[in-house]
């Protein structure tokens, strides 16, 4: 019987055959029937990594996943295992470090997780059991529990609507934390449901949990005594999400069809995965190399170590004589041991401290954003904020733009413009007098005095009035619902002025605000009657008999109502495209020129249509929409078909203009962002029409762009199978957009002197699935490889209708394609959490909806302009800083160990080091790090304000430009030279004999601790030369360093330390300096080091930010002469993009 029903349910479909049965409030059902009590999942929700059992093997394993701690842990095993020339200490004790800062680090955003978890799972519900109201916590909600919810609470689980306390049996939700849409949508409960829940005894049968917030396939079988079981249809107006919000109903009772991870919110959940930036896999790659040039260094030397003892008289020399011991072991195993100590020796070529300090520099250097005073916002009292401190570089090499529409780009809050009656223009005004002074026409001259007709101006305003799902919710006098109308005429009464408006788009409240400004006010619904109040203050009843709702392939909505005279009148709204072609020609020639104006002044228009049925032609279409409604099969199918048959031959009266504010300067940000080179995507929840308009007023559309829209309207114009549209579609869009469009210069950006053809792309959420997951015998990759490569090539790209999951797997495959190009997702609510968390980078705007985006994302900011100075200015720094450390720091460190190889070939192969062994363990903790670590942090080689300025500096840096090959084999090769430089200079030295003026010659020490002086000096020094903007804490640091050198050397060489076995450097130092030979070799090696980087400065291009000033003044004042003739001519045609050119 279960199967028969499902086959019945899902029409047939094959590949569907799993549902679930529910039992409400886990009553059995009749005993016709057997029960089998179902398991389903508890409503707990985990979002946290780690437990308090698995943290450390589970943190371990992945921090050793990345190749250089694994590397430093065997360097260290190596040491304690094998005789080695350097201690255990000098590797393992800053292994440690890192590790274990990166784990409490980790450890704590895990326990941060862990106790939002705890807050949801223990907050605290209603469930009713056996007649009665029992408290419990969130988390021992199960499937089939009826819970109570009342007003401005959350819902705890996915629940199917039972009752409500409002009359019409509707509940209003706010999805704002799901799907970003902030206004209200209303719900019905299930008809013929028991007013008492308790002797309810139903069974819900549905489909298992699936991630799309729009889509929901079910229904209710209700058991009477002595009755054939009615059966009810559910779809998604019958389903409450988790995560949603009621509004404006104060109680509501549910049955939980879905809990905890199967929710739909937690299904659009995308887990948390560690990001990492592309300079770390840089500095991954090359650490290859130089394990590479390790590997070869210690093969090398172990080679020409066995050959030079098989020499006679080498291998056991005089004064050498090996013991029995050594003459017994195996000759392979000794070779082996010899290579691990040679792999020791050179092992500083790789130094852990770099990982310290890129560590110190990311953490550090987020301060500065959090401490950034242009990023506080005094409305909400709050700064930037950064969560995730590893990414601060990849600020500076985003690619891809995915951002939110509303409360990103938008305010979402739509403000009436105007309205266009009969072909007259009425523009919104202060005064609330007649209407005929809002009378202003744009038509021919002979009717400049003339208005629309009083007739036309009262339908129109009614048809405004009526045409809505708006309801009102009447505010107390302490609480003024914020959607309140401000302003209104002085007739109205005070519970009017205090009338609240609840819809679920915002722009439906507009036009009713306009209506009212313009003299007629809506006063609510009550029992399926409209009342509105006319110009005359008297009160008009209207009997709302059908509301035919909107959808994005009819784009339009209606409303069917019945007048006291016995009228039965239909008023439609909805898109141009979609109205004009179902009302008279000559009405629409009046009215297009205004919608056209309009739309290009970024404003979004709607047509407003009516029509009056004749008896028969609603007893016809009373019935249609009533059969179609209790359909259980193709039920939006017969829907849709009744509504266009109905919405036919109606007569326009006019249109309307509303504005959707942008946020503050959302235009300029995208305008820049575009200018650095990266390509913007807007992935909205909203409606397409919404989002194209919000994409022109950002001028990410311009006007003379041509839209390629993929979308469920154009994939059912072709009247054939959308698979088969859709792939004709995309070859038309290919050809178009990729195959005769010309190759785009590198760094070029449109510009409205270009004869290009741009192109903008849009596609909703439903053909998006077709094109990421069609039919089996379809071509999946060939489809997502066409849908890739036309986005890539338009200017901007629109995705509307995306459900969270959606919004993800945009965001996926653009980061795993061609190239792997660097992504950044920005939004403000939870459906934009899943983005978020899958882009390289991901942006919490502090709105108004939550602050699970926020939460999230890895840094957050209060609105969307600061993400210009966040990107533009800290991302390219962030970013030329680390990049100049990491090359840095593999170039001071080969400067480093090349005289400690080379010295190899004079002191027969004995693993016998150059340098002090403290030294070798100071040089990176010590002597070279604190001028790097100051460096990376303050550098600033251009200022700030240009960098705002001169969004195409950028694209200087973009995809890894300063650690890419060629700048690292520059840094090698200075490397190399300069250490062969230290060695060989100071070997020239010592081909005299008596250094000293006692006669006295310099020992081996003595040769290390010259070349070591030099080292130390030459790379600070390189590093004083790159420093472009200095501060006292630069001055501190780089000559603090060199003085501690001298300091440390001259105190560790000076004491006899009784804990050491032998003093290697006991008065060297002194010695050392006590010759005018050393002193001067010293200084010439210096300058000789230095010597290319000074060519250099000298020869080189001057790329600072005041040559490109001095450009600029130069290019500003020939242009100064010529813009008096240009700008007017600019201003009257590409009044937009003046800026652009002048």
């Amino acid at each position: 019987m279960l199967r028969r029903r499902i086959n019945l349910l899902f029409g047939g479909d094959e590949k569907r055959v799993d549902s679930r049965t529910i039992y409400v409030g886990h009553r059995p059902c009749p005993a016709t029937e057997a029960f089998i009590p179902p398991k389903f999942c508890d409503n707990r929700i985990v979002s946290s990594k780690y437990t308090i059992w698995n943290f450390l093997p589970k943190n371990l394993f992945e921090q050793f996943r990345r190749i250089a701690n694994f590397y430093f842990l065997i360097i260290f095993l190596v040491q304690v295992i094998v005789d080695t020339p350097t201690s255990p200490v000098t590797s393992g004790l800053p292994l440690f470090f890192v590790i274990t800062v990166t784990a409490i680090k980790q450890g704590y955003e895990d326990w941060l997780r862990h106790k939002a978890d705890y807050e949801v799972n223990k907050y605290p519900v209603i469930v009713l059991e056996d007649g009665r109201s029992i408290r419990k916590e969130s988390e021992k909600i199960k499937v089939g529990d009826i819970v109570e919810v009342v007003e401005d609470e959350t819902f705890p689980c996915d629940l199917i609507l039972l009752q409500s306390t409002r009359d019409d049996d509707t509940c209003f939700v706010t999805t704002a934390s799901l799907d970003g849409e902030s206004n209200h949508k209303t719900h019905y409960t299930v008809p013929d449901t028991e007013k008492d829940l308790q002797s309810l005894n139903a069974t819900i049968e549905c489909e298992q949990p699936q991630p799309d917030l729009y889509k929901f396939v079910g229904r209710m079988h209700i058991y009477k005594t002595d009755q054939e079981p009615a059966v009810r249809s559910l779809g998604p107006e019958n389903l409450l999400l988790k995560g949603a919000t009621l509004k404006n109903t104060k109680k509501i009772y549910g049955v939980a069809v879905y809990t905890g991870m199967e929710t739909k919110m937690a299904l659009n959940y995308q887990g948390k995965s560690q990001k990492r930036s592309a300079v770390e896999k840089s500095i991954n790659a090359f650490l290859l190399v130089y394990l590479c040039i390790l590997i070869s260094k210690a093969v090398v030397c172990t080679t020409l170590k066995y050959v030079w003892q098989s020499q006679d008289g080498q291998d056991e020399p005089w004064y050498n004589e090996k013991t029995q011991k050594e003459k017994d072991t195996y000759v392979y195993l000794k070779m082996f041991t010899d290579f691990l100590s040679f792999m020791v020796l050179f092992n500083f070529i790789i130094p852990v401290s770099m990982y310290v300090t890129v560590e110190m520099q990311k953490f550090l250097g987020s301060f500065f954003i959090t401490w950034d005073k242009d990023f506080f916002d005094p409305e909400i009292q709050e700064g930037a904020l950064v969560n995730t401190s590893d990414l601060n570089e990849e600020l500076g090499q985003v690619e891809y733009v995915f951002t939110d529409k509303t409360g990103t780009l938008t305010q979402n809050n739509m403000e009436y413009i105007e309205c266009c009656i009969d072909g007259f223009q009425y523009r919104n005004s202060d005064s609330m007098s007649e209407l005929d002074g809002f009378c202003v026409t744009d038509g021919p001259v002979s009717k400049l005095q003339q208005k629309a007709g009083r007739d036309k101006e009262e339908l129109f305003l009614r048809a405004l009035c009526l045409c809505h799902t708006v309801q009102v919710k009447e505010a107390g006098p302490d609480e003024i619902d914020s959607d309140q109308v401000d302003g209104l005429v002085s007739e109205l009464s005070q519970p009017d002025e205090q009338r609240g408006f609840i819809a679920s788009s915002p722009d439906e409240v507009a036009l009713v605000k306009g209506a009212m400004k313009h003299g007629f006010t809506f006063l609510g619904l009550e029992n399926k009657s409209m009342k509105i109040r006319n110009r005359e203050n008297n009160v008009e009843l209207y009997d709302l008999l059908h509301v035919l709702n909107f959808d994005p392939v009819r784009r339009r909505m209606s409303v069917i109502v019945r007048s006291k005279s016995g009228e039965t009148l239909l008023f439609c709204k909805g898109a141009d495209s979609s109205i004009f072609p179902r009302v008279r020609q000559e009405e629409v020639d009046r009215i297009r020129m205004h919608v056209e104006r309009n739309a290009t002044e970024g404003y979004r228009t709607l047509c407003v249509a009516y029509k009056q049925l004749s008896p028969e032609e609603f007893a016809v279409a009373d019935a249609g929409l009533r059969d179609a409604r209790l359909a259980l099969q193709d039920r939006e199918e017969k829907l849709m078909a009744v509504y266009n048959q109905v919405e036919t031959s109606m007569s326009l009266i006019g249109a309307t203009a509303v504005e959707d504010r942008l946020q503050e300067e959302a235009a300029e940000t995208m305008e820049a962002l575009q200018g650095a080179g990266m390509k913007v995507w807007v992935l909205t929840g909203d409606k397409m029409e919404t989002a194209k308009s919000t994409c022109y007023a950002c001028r990410l559309f311009q006007r003379g762009t041509e839209l390629l829209e993929l979308t469920v309207r154009t994939l059912e114009d072709g009247g054939r199978k959308r698979e088969e549209r859709l792939h004709e579609l995309l070859l038309d869009y290919h050809k178009k957009a990729v195959q005769d469009a010309p190759p785009v210069k590198a760094g070029v950006t449109r510009s409205w002197s270009t004869a290009n053809q741009e192109y903008g792309f849009i596609i909703d959420g439903a053909t998006l699935s077709l094109v990421m997951n069609p039919s089996p015998d379809t071509n999946s990759s060939r489809y997502k490889s066409l849908f890739l490569q036309i986005c890539q090539n338009c200017t901007a790209v629109l995705c509307c209708r995306m459900a969270p999951l959606q919004k993800a797997q945009i965001v996926k495959m653009v980061k795993n394609s061609k190239g792997s190009p660097i992504t950044l997702s920005i939004g403000d609510g939870a459906n934009d959490v899943s983005m978020i968390l899958e882009a390289h980078v991901g942006i919490g705007i502090k709105g108004k909806e939550g602050r699970q985006a926020v939460r999230n994302s890895d840094y957050a900011i209060p609105k969307l302009k600061h993400l210009k100075k966040l990107l533009l200015a800290h991302g390219h720094l962030y970013y030329v800083r680390i990049a100049h450390l990491v090359q840095y720091f593999f170039y001071k460190n080969l400067c480093f160990i090349l005289p400690q190889f080379l010295y190899q070939f004079f002191c027969g192969y004995s693993q016998q080091p150059l340098y002090d062994a403290a030294y070798l363990t100071m040089y990176n903790i010590c002597f070279t790090s604190m001028p790097i670590l100051a460096f990376s942090l303050l550098e600033q080689h251009i200022a700030i304000e240009y960098l705002l300025d001169n969004a195409t500096l950028y694209r200087e840096i973009a995809k890894n430009a300063m650690l890419k090959w060629g700048p690292f084999l520059y840094w090698t090769v200075l490397g190399i030279f300069q250490g062969l430089l230290f060695f060989f200079g100071v070997k020239y030295l010592f081909s005299n004999p008596a250094l000293q003026d006692n006669g006295q010659v310099f020992g081996n020490w003595s040769y290390g601790t010259i070349v070591f002086t030099v080292l130390v000096f030459t790379v600070t020094l390189k590093l004083a030369l790159d420093t472009r903007h200095w501060t006292w804490i630069n001055h501190f640091v780089i000559w603090g360093s060199l003085a501690f050198y001298v300091f440390f050397s001259f105190f560790w060489g000076g004491i006899i330390w009784p804990f050491l076995k032998q003093q290697r450097l006991y008065f060297v130092f002194a010695n050392m300096l006590s010759s005018v030979s050393a002193w001067l070799v010293i200084i010439l090696l210096i300058l000789l080091s230095l010597l290319p980087d000074i060519l250099l400065m000298v020869f080189r291009k001057p790329r600072g930010p005041h040559a490109r000033q001095k450009k600029k003044i130069q290019t500003s004042a020939e242009a100064r002469q010529s813009r008096s003739s240009i700008r007017p001519l600019l201003m009257r045609t590409f009044s937009d993009e003046s800026n652009t050119v002048i």
